[in-house]
């Protein structure tokens, strides 16, 4: 048996790119690494495996605790954990979501060309900049009352709708339409709405951004045209999550725990994983409000496609509908969800919380949950790269469902703290070089945020993404390569 060590923690190789980290002593399950060797040697520099495998001391956890390609060190949970709980005898974590409930992405589509384009650049990318709220703090494209912040929580893109911000098709191609059942405005504090109502429409700041891209390769044609994807193509993505709100209330429910279920907590290796018991009062009333949040996210990245349209409309004199600036998908990378799934030696069909924290889900063909547009080739998975690299989009792949309960990687994954990147890198310097080696236009708040997000602070895309495509998890349908970027 091929085994890789990491600093006392030893994986066995199941099969190629599934690494396990066998169960032993209060362990659950066994946890699952899926990586080539070359991202292990990277994976392993951190707690990503040791906090993985304490997620697998959750109880209720079903079949394995996973991490995915693009792996790395979060809040008790890594980022890019899956973990299925029993949503009967289970529990619900919030440290398994993470503090910004629905970060998430958005490509939008257009029928530009990258030669429509040039010329623009600058123009271009200091016009979303202008227009598009970003950085720490307030500032939104929509400043809302109470009242507003409530419909927004509880009816999600449906409410930008009704006020002229969306279309209905928008509505089709976004997970779960925009809105997720279930969601309760009173579950969330007052003060975590105080914190959303003046910033719905905004970037933040951190490894969020809106970047115009051009598609570069189309690897699959038939799935591509499903996609309306094709090569020169202009596209727009959008990467953020529910802001202060999702925060707030992540924090609020984190504290609750604590106060009303030590005993649970005290069963765990690191508190940071703090959950309620499915069935609780606690596990209802915090599914509720993330759900809220969830839509808040949702609703957050419509506006700031809503104000793009806008700005692309200036910029290039023509309205969007005739540009076809129209959503491709909006895929949720920090989440937890019921869904139904086969467990078990005996298939058994059992309904779990599934944690997707850095994860996303990356439904096969054929699923009744993937939007009917798209429901004959599967699910678009969109999976963001650095400033300097490509992003791809992918489908949901047909091994997903009994490899990793229909997910898949979000992302390239950090390498470095972001006070390590600043130590390493001048954000005035990646600036320029991004400008004279590779013509890609960025702005941000402050040269530190450029910084932060270095190409060389994150894995390389390309091999996470390879990862997922040889397991047959997320399928690669596409690879876009930046023009312009803003970032707060």
């Amino acid at each position: 048996m091929t085994t890789f060590d990491a600093d006392g923690i030893t994986l066995e190789r199941v099969r190629e790119y599934v690494w396990e980290i066998p169960q032993d002593g209060d362990m659950r399950v066994p946890a699952r690494v899926l990586a080539s060797e070359e991202l292990l040697e990277e994976i392993k520099e951190d707690k990503t495996l040791e906090q993985i495998t304490n997620t697998t001391h959750l109880p209720g956890i079903t079949n394995h605790a996973i991490c995915m390609p693009d792996g790395h060190q979060g809040y008790g949970f890594p980022v890019g954990g899956v973990g299925a709980l029993d949503a009967e005898n289970g529990c619900i974590s919030p440290g398994a979501v993470g503090y910004d409930i629905n970060c998430g992405v958005r490509m939008m589509r257009t029928n530009l060309t990258y030669d429509d384009v040039r010329g623009h650049e600058e123009e271009l990318v200091e016009s979303l900049f202008a227009n598009v709220p970003s950085g720490l703090g307030g500032g939104g494209i929509v400043e809302a009352g109470v009242d507003t912040v409530d419909e927004i929580l509880a009816r999600g893109v449906d409410w930008a709708l009704e006020n002229g911000y969306a279309v209905a098709d928008d509505l089709r191609h976004c997970e779960d339409e925009g809105m997720r059942e279930g969601a309760a405005p009173d579950k969330v504090s007052q003060k975590a709405k105080d914190r959303g109502k003046n910033q719905i429409g905004s970037l933040g700041s951190g490894n969020h951004f809106l970047e115009v891209q051009r598609v570069t390769d189309v690897f699959d044609a038939d799935v591509g045209e499903a996609f309306g994807l094709e090569e020169d193509q202009i596209v727009v993505l959008i990467h953020c999550g529910s802001r202060g709100l999702g925060h707030q209330t992540c924090n609020d429910y984190l504290r609750k725990i604590e106060q009303q279920h030590q005993g649970l907590l005290d069963q765990l290796p690191d508190k940071e994983l703090a959950a309620a018991p499915a069935g609780s009062q606690l596990a209802a009333d915090y599914y509720g409000a993330m759900n809220a949040a969830i839509n808040f996210a949702w609703v957050n990245r419509q506006l700031i496609m809503h104000r793009t349209r806008q700005v692309f409309e200036r910029v290039f004199d023509r309205s969007w509908e005739e540009m076809e600036m129209d959503l491709l998908y909006d895929v949720a990378h920090n989440i937890a969800k019921k869904e139904t799934h086969t467990v078990g030696a005996d298939g058994e069909e059992r309904e779990l919380y599934v944690h997707r924290k850095g994860a996303t889900r990356a439904f096969p063909a054929g699923h009744p949950e993937v939007p009917s547009a798209y429901r004959e080739v599967g699910q678009p998975v969109i999976i963001p790269g650095s400033m300097g690299a490509g992003s791809y989009v992918l489908r949901g792949g047909e091994n997903s469902m009994d490899l990793t309960f229909g997910s898949t990687a979000h992302g390239a994954g950090r390498l470095m703290s972001r006070t390590q990147a600043k130590d390493e890198f001048w954000g005035g310097d990646v600036k320029q070089d991004l400008a004279d080696q590779q013509e890609i236009h960025v702005k941000a708040q402050s040269g530190a945020t450029i910084a932060e997000e270095a190409p060389g602070v994150y894995k390389d895309v390309d091999e996470v993404v390879r990862v997922s495509d040889e397991l047959g998890i997320g399928d690669k349908v596409a690879r876009t390569f930046p023009v312009c970027n803003i970032k707060g």
